[in-house]
């Protein structure tokens, strides 16, 4: 406990110490100057900041714990379950561990009396979604998002984005890709995303279809095209 209690100290120094690296919309020369006096004041490398941003954007939080003994939990939450729960956290950042287990079960996401409060607080922890984080996140302004919607599935949203050129056309000539993606306009979690060889409606509603499948109907959904692209009149009737 007291090594884990250390580590996500490190951990938390290093956020904060990245935070000024980890605005967005960063101007190229504005991040050379902050990494030199980063440099300067800290006495690191450049390859060490650049490790530590490429660790954070991997994993987040937990990437920046040095690494130690793994030790496995004795009682196991599936991915999807914990997933579940960062949402519920994120959407409301004060939320207590033993509200989001109640709305999980609630939800019949979760059985009754399946997760334990220490458990399911340990495994946020590890994510870097503990009461502690958000709090710090929202002082530093890391990770601090201002939400149009307050609640998760009232508002989703697309777009497509140009992809790579990709050996995919007749006798492996290089075609263009497009990236759907489809998000939740709360909590910016990606419901699904997917890269698709053509540009028409067709990939927005398979795209679509398999947000709703995995994540439930939301109450609005909501997609900028161009006057070229025909879409659908209502996405929710397919």
């Amino acid at each position: 406990m007291k090594e884990q209690k250390k580590a996500e100290e490190i951990a938390a120094e290093r956020v904060q110490f990245l935070s000024p690296l980890l605005a967005e919309g960063l101007d190229p020369a504005k991040a050379r100057e902050l990494r030199a006096q980063l440099c300067q004041a800290h006495g690191i490398s450049e390859r060490t900041i650049w490790r530590y941003l490429a660790a954070y954007r991997q994993k987040g939080f937990v990437g920046l714990k040095p690494k130690g003994k793994s030790r496995a939990s004795a009682e196991a939450i599936t991915p999807e379950l914990l997933e579940q729960a960062i949402l519920l956290r994120r959407e409301v950042p004060s939320r207590s561990v033993a509200q989001i287990i109640q709305i999980l079960e609630w939800e019949d996401k979760a059985k009754p009396g399946e997760l334990k409060r220490s458990t399911l607080q340990e495994k946020l922890s590890e994510r870097g979604y503990s009461s502690r984080h958000m709090r710090m996140y929202t002082d530093n302004g890391v990770a601090a998002r201002r939400f149009q919607h307050r609640y998760r599935n009232q508002l989703i949203h697309s777009d497509i984005k140009y992809g790579p050129y990709l050996p995919i056309g007749p006798g492996g000539t290089k075609k263009q890709v497009f990236l759907v993606t489809f998000l939740d306009d709360a909590t910016r979690f990606v419901l699904h995303g997917a890269f698709y060889p053509t540009l028409d409606h067709t990939i927005v509603e398979d795209c679509f279809r398999n947000a709703i499948q995995k994540w439930g109907t939301p109450e609005a959904v909501y997609f900028d095209y161009t006057e070229k692209e025909t879409m659908p009149k209502n996405l929710l009737d397919l």
